[in-house]
């Protein structure tokens, strides 16, 4: 009933691997059928040659497992509560990319610096707070979604489908799982260039807001004319 979400899931993991967002078995993406309100999610620690659609495993939004012999990804919690806060994403996507969880780990927001980045994300990359002892030690993955969609009080997700977690790693999504994976590599690409334009000028400061306007508004306003027409 589910294999063409358990696919589209197997098929965008396979993308961490092959623009090199991953290494070992880090890493996970899922998506969500909104409609039956079922979850397809990497299993934990399986090394990506040994993926396959029908090791996908099926949670309810619950995180009840629906089908799958293996244990879905640690991450699983997370991603269940960015489903249930962020209505209008159908698919996650968790890195350890070099770049940027180098700026997640300094706990420092990526800035705006140029137009490569403000054609993707509509200003900085937002960081998490630092999670506390006790948010750690109980329930750890639960909240480390609870910061995610605190730190998104008056931030659209849509307008900005990533996130740094303080001293952990990015979090991206996006209306599937694939283009949850497309956000990803995105922000790996503006993190190393981020990181670049602060080695050559730490003083830089951010875009205009013009400038930021303009180029993200041209390919995603409701009045966007980068690109072609259906």
């Amino acid at each position: 009933m589910y294999e063409q979400l358990k696919k589209a899931v197997y098929d965008a993991n396979l993308q961490l691997q092959k623009h090199q967002l991953v290494i070992g078995s880090f890493g996970n993406v899922s998506g969500i059928d909104r409609q039956a309100r079922i979850i397809a999610i990497k299993p934990s620690g399986v090394m990506y040659d040994e993926l396959s659609p029908d090791k996908m495993v099926l949670l309810d939004l619950d995180g009840n497992v629906i089908e799958g012999g293996l244990r879905p990804s640690s991450d699983t919690a997370t991603h269940l509560e960015l489903y249930r806060s962020f209505k209008s994403i159908g698919g996650v996507c968790h890195t350890h990319s070099p770049s940027a969880t180098a700026w997640a780990q300094a706990c420092r927001e990526i800035p705006c610096f140029g137009t490569t980045h403000a054609d993707y994300f509509y200003g900085p990359i937002p960081v998490t707070e630092v999670m506390t002892e006790d948010q750690i030690k109980s329930n750890y993955e639960l909240n480390t979604g609870k910061v995610i969609v605190r730190r998104f009080a008056g931030i659209d997700p849509q307008a900005m489908p990533a996130v740094l977690v303080a001293n952990h790693g990015p979090f991206t999504w996006g209306k599937t799982s694939a283009d949850a994976v497309e956000a990803n590599i995105m922000l790996e690409l503006i993190a190393t260039i981020a990181l670049g334009t602060v080695t050559i000028n730490p003083d830089q400061r951010p875009v205009s807001k013009a400038l930021l306007d303009k180029h993200y508004l041209r390919k995603h306003g409701k009045n966007a004319y980068y690109g072609q027409k259906p």
